[in-house]
């Protein structure tokens, strides 16, 4: 069969705390369905490593009413590092993190009720009129939220999960050769250059970015398709000014956005156009690799061409019922076909409750 990209899967992000953040996602952004939470040495992620095996802790979790998961990182073998630059808009590799709500001005209360002086105190609005507003976790991670109309169900949180992320690229061509042609968010949403209101208030915020929002033409039916919804990926050159790497002299693991994963069938055939392309695999677990008990995958990262990490993930098996002993082997359906409603509605008996 040739490849199928269905769209973001996940984030990943890398904190200190991973009991305190698990605890603040649920709170703050309903993420409270978990697929796995394990304690595990990443040899896979040696090349990201300056060549050495780390163990980390890594729980994905999920907003049942809708959205991308969420992959949570702790380092557990040693101790995670900020930024060693003042980071700013633009910067190479994912600066924030894009969540969906249902009713910004709802979601805005409910974020500043939570993290206070970490929460933007006004709504400002994105390049096409959209009203935003950005906060950060207990790490300084950066996410902004904005409305969609796109939900599997309604259990009345606020939040929805993860719909898309910004990326910093140095030049908007060759980012668009791995994100516009082979990943499949192929659809220019906007492309507007200039000095933006939204990141006014932002390290960076004064400066002139070009910035490419982009969508999928036609976005994965298959597996979550139905819950995680649309996603996009803005990309963003800094034009007066050239961006640094966000993971200079740092590793994967260490504090940050530290990639964006892709659900992908047929990693074979997707890794051979990837090598044609000049994108092969950085690493790769050449079968499934265990992610707890009861969740296997097959993982590949790519590195886009400034080298922010791109992880393709091909899912084997995957709790739906978990406390019953129900699973799914994922291999044995057609990449295009959904994942039943009830299965997908029966994840709600996973939900972890406060």
């Amino acid at each position: 069969m040739s490849y199928v990209i269905q769209g973001i899967q996940h984030v990943g992000i890398a904190v200190s705390d991973m009991d305190a953040s698990l605890k603040l996602y649920r709170k703050l952004f309903g993420l409270d369905i978990p697929f796995f939470d394990a304690v595990a040495a990443a040899p896979l992620m040696d090349s990201h490593c300056n060549g050495d095996t780390i163990v980390k802790r890594a729980s994905m979790v999920l907003n049942h009413q809708g959205g991308c998961a969420v992959e949570v990182v702790s380092p557990t073998s040693f101790k995670p590092r900020g930024p060693v630059f003042d980071l700013s808009q633009g910067d190479l590799g994912i600066g924030s993190t894009i969540v969906k709500t249902p009713d910004i001005r709802k979601m805005h209360d409910h974020a500043l009720g939570v993290l206070g002086d970490s929460c933007d105190k006004e709504l400002t609005m994105d390049p096409i009129g959209r009203l935003t507003f950005f906060l950060r976790d207990y790490d300084s991670n950066l996410f902004q939220i904005l409305e969609s109309d796109g939900w599997f169900t309604n259990n009345g949180h606020p939040s929805g999960g993860i719909m898309g992320c910004t990326i910093g690229v140095s030049d908007m061509s060759k980012a668009f050769s791995l994100y516009k042609d082979i990943l499949g968010y192929d659809k220019v949403v906007y492309d507007k250059t200039g000095i933006f209101e939204d990141w006014a208030h932002l390290s960076g915020g004064s400066e002139k970015y070009h910035r490419v929002l982009l969508a999928q033409t036609n976005p994965g039916t298959g597996g979550f398709a139905s819950m995680m919804g649309p996603t996009s990926i803005e990309l963003v050159v800094a034009l007066d000014r050239k961006g640094r790497f966000i993971f200079e002299d740092r590793i994967w693991a260490d504090l940050g956005i530290v990639h964006l994963g892709f659900d992908v069938r047929g990693m074979k055939e997707l890794g051979e156009k990837l090598e044609k392309d000049g994108f092969g695999f950085r690493c790769d677990t050449d079968d499934a690799l265990s992610m707890g008990d009861h969740t296997s995958v097959h993982c590949t990262y790519i590195d886009d061409p400034d080298e922010c990490w791109i992880e393709l993930i091909e899912v084997h098996k995957i709790p739906i019922l978990e406390k019953l002993g129900v699973f799914m082997d994922v291999q044995k359906r057609a990449p295009s076909k959904p994942l039943p409603k009830w299965m997908l509605h029966a994840l709600r008996f996973n939900r972890i409750k406060d």
